[in-house]
């Protein structure tokens, strides 16, 4: 009888679904399994290879199926009564338009933290307006934040096709526009925060304004699930959980054709700002303290985590946390099967902004 120990997921049992996985949060997958999301997902039917007109189609038809999932998988929570919603459109430094979502809670008086909140999507598709997204903001304006969410052109979808560094400069107007409103708005503090590629926007918009000389806009950075190594059509042996969670929500064949969306020539694939894992411990000396928060059953587990010591090793305050049982996002998406999770991050989140 061996004495190796078991490995996870699809490292121990090539072909493991997440429903079979004993890892998997039972209320989590019983919430997936009525929309086909608890096995393996469909091919899709382009790789990183495809044409760019195929690959553009195949994200606009992405990008519903994923948008209506905010709206499904929230629809039983409870109205926030406490928040107040208004739109700002602004100038971004490309010259565009850029629509700022404003969330401010009611009940609060006197200066309060800020969230720049980017959304997630991979920077290729989904919109801040979504239903999902205006739920997050709200829950989180709803523990005393003034929550920001930024409308960016995406690579892909209804926004796009913008390519890099499109969404990343509008994410970097947005924060400064935050930051030049700080007394305006009554702001204590400004948190850069997103999940999945939103997570990456956070991550290269902080990047970005060190690289320009103004981190001062930044007090902190909440990553959540960041999607930032674009190692997917080719795994990266260093990144295990490329291995051991592909096909459990996302698969890494999908995410590599939304990296050729977004860099479509290719150019930027090692670019940290359009691509933060590949920074180096140097490029990160000197910025804002960081929380870096994965996903246990998420391929993009392990890019989040190096990130993470690499912050440490450049003497970055910085702390990561890990939500056990739950796939990519899992802890912002599931509102009605898993509400102890999702608001356990919210507090999370409005615990780190205070106590900057």
């Amino acid at each position: 009888m061996s004495d190796a120990p078991i490995l996870p997921g699809q490292l121990g049992t090539p072909g493991m679904q997440l429903r079979d996985d004993p890892r998997a949060d039972p209320r989590m997958v019983a919430a997936m399994a009525p929309l086909g999301m608890d096995g393996d997902p469909e091919p899709a039917p382009v790789d990183i290879n495809s044409p760019l007109e195929q690959l553009l189609e195949f994200g606009m038809g992405a990008e519903e199926g994923f948008g209506m999932l905010g709206g499904i998988l929230s629809a039983g929570a409870p109205p926030i009564t406490n928040v107040e919603n208004r739109t700002e459109v602004i100038k971004g430094i490309d010259g565009n338009d850029i629509s700022l979502y404003l969330h401010v809670p009611t009940d609060v008086q006197g200066p309060m933290p800020a969230i720049v909140h980017i959304h997630g999507g991979g920077m290729v598709i989904m919109e801040a307006s979504g239903a999902g997204y205006v739920r997050w903001r709200d829950e989180l304006a709803s523990t005393g934040l003034i929550v920001i969410g930024v409308e960016f052109r995406n690579a892909a979808g209804k926004l796009g096709p913008y390519p890099f560094p499109a969404g990343l400069n509008d994410c970097f107007s947005g924060l400064k526009w935050a930051h030049e409103n700080r007394d305006a708005l009554g702001i204590s503090k400004i948190v850069v925060s997103g999940e999945s590629g939103g997570g990456n926007l956070s991550l290269a918009t902080t990047l970005k304004a060190s690289g320009e000389g103004v981190i001062d806009m930044i007090d902190g950075v909440y990553a959540q699930c960041p999607y930032i190594s674009g190692a997917y059509a080719d795994k990266d042996p260093n990144l295990p959980s490329l291995f051991e969670n592909d096909n459990y929500f996302l698969n890494c064949s999908m995410m590599g054709s939304m990296v050729r969306m977004y860099s479509p020539d290719g150019a930027d694939d090692t670019n940290p700002l359009a691509w933060p894992y590949h920074a180096s411990v140097d490029d990160l000396v000197g910025l804002p303290p960081h929380v870096i928060s994965v996903n246990e059953l998420d391929p993009l587990r392990d890019e989040g985590l190096a990130y993470f010591r690499k912050l440490l090793a450049a003497g970055v305050s910085a702390t990561s946390r890990t939500i056990n049982g739950t796939v990519h996002a899992g802890d912002c998406i599931f509102r009605d099967a898993l509400p102890d999770v999702y608001l356990g991050t919210v507090r999370d989140i409005n615990t780190f902004a205070n106590n900057l």
